[in-house]
C-alpha cells in the first residue's frame, strides 16, 4: 500500500529526475537593476560646467625690510630669517611682530615661507599654521621662477 505513495522509497522516485541546474533569473535580474542605475548615474558624474580658470602667472616681488622669511630645511629644521630657532621660538617672535604692528598702528609683516623641495610638507604647514596663530595676515610661500 504504501509503494504507489510518491514519498521515499516510493515508485514516483525513479521516475522524476533531479533538478541540477542554477537558477539564473534572480541573477540577471539584479544585473540588469545595476546597468540601469550605472547608465542613469554615470553622465551625472562626468558632466561639469566649463569655466575659464584663470592663468597663475609669478611677479618677482621686492622685499621690504619688514618681512620675516621662515626657512624649513630638508631635515625639518627651522631658520627665522637666517637664524636657526625651534617652531615654539618661531610663534613667540611672530606673535611679537604682530602685536608690534596693532601697537604701532603700522602694517603687518608679511611672512615668506621657504620649503626645501625635499622637505615633509608638514614641517612647512605647522610654519603656516605658526604664523595664522600669531596673527598675521599675509603669509606667502617663495618658489624658484619658472623659465
Amino acid at each position: 500500500m504504501a509503494e504507489g505513495a510518491g514519498g521515499p522509497g516510493g515508485v514516483d522516485d525513479e521516475e522524476s529526475p533531479l533538478n541540477s541546474t542554477i537558477n539564473t533569473t534572480p541573477l540577471v535580474d539584479v544585473m540588469l537593476v545595476m546597468l540601469i542605475i550605472f547608465l542613469i548615474t554615470v553622465p551625472v558624474v562626468v558632466a561639469t560646467k566649463k569655466v575659464n580658470l584663470p592663468v597663475e602667472t609669478n611677479k618677482e616681488m621686492l622685499t621690504k625690510p619688514d618681512n620675516i622669511n621662515i626657512t624649513v630645511d630638508s631635515d625639518g629644521k627651522y631658520f627665522y630669517n637666517v637664524y636657526p630657532k625651534e617652531l615654539a621660538e618661531i610663534k613667540e617672535l611672530l606673535y611679537k611682530a604682530a602685536l608690534k604692528a596693532h601697537n604701532t598702528g603700522k602694517s603687518q609683516p608679511e611672512v615668506h615661507i621657504m620649503g626645501d623641495d625635499q622637505a615633509y610638507y608638514g614641517y612647512v604647514g605647522d610654519a603656516v599654521e605658526a604664523a595664522r596663530l600669531s596673527g598675521i595676515a599675509k603669509v606667502g610661500f617663495v618658489t624658484k621662477p619658472n623659465r
